[in-house]
């Protein structure tokens, strides 16, 4: 085996819906700006990217919350646009505007020259999964992500962050056979960016459809869920130790879809704080091709004084419901997560507070 044995395997065999001693915990952007030590490495490396594209700096912002606290798994330190940037449209981060491409695809001679990108170009996002990898020394799971072909395709028609995504739904509306052009390029890109991932190290896969929520009924069955079914479809199913590789869905705002998510291929859904977890898991979480469940308390929840911070951590356990204890089969299983990533405003102090209260609660509720 080129990597040391796992010491925490509790989110990973949450994901595959087996019996935990307790409820693992892990946060979206728990490596971020509301901990003083990334800002000072950020400041280090100079910039986003800087910190992004540097191994040891990537390697050593991924480690800092592990520091901190007991979590149950890291997350590769990256962004979700790195794809698009591979494939030329020239992103920068300005200081507090967020992403920014230089050169949106606007129109039907730019998406159809477009192609899934040279993975060398992303060579430092697999040599920085390995690097995390051999530094963990087998304390937790690594896992690895991408955003969607979905919320890639916001951003790269938008050129930036956007309040009402009227770019991009124009192309949408108006000439749905590019947009399915623009989609599949980018599934085919995340499946590829996803399994070189994979084979550097990453123990899990994550597909984050941040904008899935924006789209109407029907739109979101055609134009996201299809395409991540088309990523999920493609990826290599054992790691690069021979072990397999469970892959999260989370859809920000896709409660309402719950049921057409049950059909994806893939082990474990997301939720945003909107959706009631003990639904949910009456919908996708029982009997055979159930789903583990991911989530879900409001990072707002986070601003609340410690004792508060407890309170609506029990709501959310108790809204999933007893987990499943038996070791000799598979149920429903439940991995403590925010409904989106962690505000930078966030006290440090609160989010001990929370791991604590969900690892010593979920305890007692095996008990």
């Amino acid at each position: 085996m080129p990597f040391a044995p796992l010491k925490n395997d509790t989110f990973l065999r949450a994901c595959w819906r087996q019996a935990t001693d307790h409820t693992p915990v892990w946060l979206m952007r728990q490596a971020g700006r509301y901990l003083p030590e990334y800002v000072a490495t950020r400041a280090k490396a100079g910039s986003f990217m800087g910190l992004a594209t540097n191994v040891d700096f990537a390697t050593e912002v991924t480690l800092q919350p592990l520091e901190r606290y007991p979590l149950d798994a890291a997350i590769l330190f990256s962004d979700i646009l790195t794809v698009p940037d591979a494939m030329g449209l020239g992103l920068s981060f300005e200081a507090g505007e967020g992403p920014r491409f230089a050169r949106p695809l606007r129109d039907e001679t730019a998406i159809s020259a477009l192609a899934v990108p040279d993975m060398d170009k992303l060579r430092y996002v697999f040599d920085a999964v390995t690097s995390i990898r051999k530094a963990l020394a087998g304390r937790v799971p690594l896992i690895g992500f991408s955003g969607s072909p979905w919320t890639l395709a916001c951003y790269m028609v938008e050129g930036a962050g956007s309040s009402d995504y009227r770019q991009v739904k124009t192309l949408m509306y108006s000439r749905p056979d590019l947009m399915h052009r623009l989609l599949e390029v980018n599934a085919d890109s995340v499946a590829a960016y996803l399994n070189a991932q994979i084979a550097a190290g990453a123990q899990s896969v994550m597909v984050f459809d941040s904008w899935g929520g924006v789209l109407a009924d029907g739109a979101f069955q055609e134009f996201s869920l299809a395409y991540t079914a088309r990523v999920l479809a493609q990826l290599q199913r054992d790691g690069a130790d021979g072990r397999p590789v469970p892959r999260i869905v989370f859809t920000k705002g896709g409660g309402l879809w719950l049921q057409d998510m049950r059909a994806l291929d893939c082990e474990v859904l997301g939720l945003d704080w909107t959706v009631n977890l003990g639904r949910a898991r009456s919908l996708v979480g029982e009997g055979d091709g159930g789903k583990a469940l991911q989530g879900n308390i409001d990072p707002n929840v986070l601003f609340a004084p410690p004792a508060q911070i407890e309170t609506e951590v029990a709501k959310v356990l108790q809204s999933f419901g007893k987990p499943h204890a038996d070791t000799q089969t598979t149920g429903p299983t439940h991995i403590f997560n925010l409904g989106h990533g962690i505000s930078q405003f966030t006290p440090p102090e609160h989010v001990a507070a929370l791991v604590a209260a969900v690892h010593a609660q979920s305890r007692a509720l095996r008990a």
